[in-house]
Parts: C-alpha cells; structure tokens; sequence
C-alpha cells in the first residue's frame, strides 16, 4: 500500500444559510459549518479545533473526542460519478482532513498517527446527518453513506502541532485491529443484538464518550 498522505485541509465558521419561507425544508434557514474551504500553507491543530475552523452544534461535533474529521481522498471520484456532481471538491463530505490511502475498511477504533508533529487518535466513526443532506440537497445522502461505510472518521488530538497539505500520515500503533471503522458503524446501526460486542464497544476506551454510553 502507499503512504497515506493528507492531501487537503479544510476549515470553516459556522454560518447561517437557506432562506425564510421557502417551500422546500432543504432551502429553508441553518446554521452551519459543513461549507468547509481548502487551506494553503501550514495551520495549527489544537486539541480542541483547527486554526479557523469552527461547529455549529456542539452536541454532536467538536469537543476533546471530535475536533478533526477525516474522510477518504479515495471515495469522492465515486461520488462525483454516482450524485451526477462531477466538480465535488475535496471538504465536500464536511472533513477537515482528506486522506489517501485510508479507509473506513481499515482504519481502526484506536489507531494512532503521526503527521509531522502532530498525533491524533481514531475516536468514532462519522454519523452522516441531516447537514450532509442540506449540503447537496438530496434526503437520501445520510442513508447511502451508512449503506456504503464511505462516512469518514474523528480523531481526537494527543499532540498539537502544525500541519499542511501534503505531509505523510503514518500509523503508529493499532491497539483494536478487530474494530474497523466499518465494523463499528454495522455495530451502531444494524448489530445492536450482539450483547458481546455491545460490551466491548462500552468498555473501548478510545471510543468517544458518547459513542460508549450508547452501547
């Protein structure tokens, strides 16, 4: 396999959309930072947020377990041709960071990387929501990302460090090789009868919080 690399970075601040009255509830006024904007140069990464960016909802994004969203470079030439959206940018999954060479079928709860200085922790996989919907009007968007495991992943950042396009990301350790990314979204929405892996999952400590109160 080649080295992973990030090959883009996206920020945005939250900011308010759509317009009063429309007929269609797709069209209709939000509050938002899923318009993410490539960077050039280096930025910094705290433990809590990237320089420049920002979330809109705080329930369910941000914070110590999600400040970083990571999706696969690799998946949007599939997009482009099967949502008729040939010029879908890099960031148009919402992620702040987009990957080569890692995907939902092996990147694992627990995995450590290093990118330069930086190091991060798999801490969740990405629940697609009712934004992703909004930002390429099509309610069917969410659904189809569960069903194809293209819904990227969080880190959770152990060391702050500057970062920019085109740095290596290497894989330090792989504490839990069993629990994909994959593997963990079929436990959250269609495995929830396994008692054993329920368990597991809630004992997981790299796991988000909330993703371990849930199991």
């Amino acid at each position: 396999m080649s080295t992973p690399l990030l090959v883009s970075i996206q920020v945005a601040l939250p900011q308010r959309l759509g317009r009063k009255g429309a007929v269609d509830p797709l069209d209709r006024p939000w509050h938002t930072a899923f318009h993410k904007l490539p960077i050039t140069g280096p930025v910094q990464v705290g433990r809590l947020t990237i320089s420049g960016d920002g979330q809109a909802d705080l329930r369910f994004h941000g914070g110590p377990d999600r400040p970083i969203l990571a999706y696969c470079a690799d998946h949007y030439a599939l997009w482009r041709e099967e949502l008729k959206e040939p010029t879908m940018p890099f960031g148009g999954f919402g992620e702040n960071f987009t990957m080569t060479s890692l995907n939902e079928q092996e990147v694992c709860l627990g995995d450590r990387y290093a990118i330069g200085g930086l190091r991060v922790e798999v801490s969740q996989p990405r629940q697609p929501c009712s934004k992703l919907a909004r930002r390429w009007n099509n309610n069917d968007l969410p659904a189809w990302v569960i069903k194809t495991n293209r819904g990227g992943w969080y880190f959770r950042v152990l060391q702050e460090a500057p970062v920019e396009a085109g740095m290596a990301v290497e894989l330090l350790d792989r504490p839990y090789p069993k629990w994909t990314i994959a593997r963990a979204m079929f436990a959250m929405y269609r495995g929830k009868k396994d008692a054993e892996a329920n368990g597991e999952l809630a004992a997981l400590q790299p796991l988000s919080v909330d993703w371990r109160e849930i199991f």
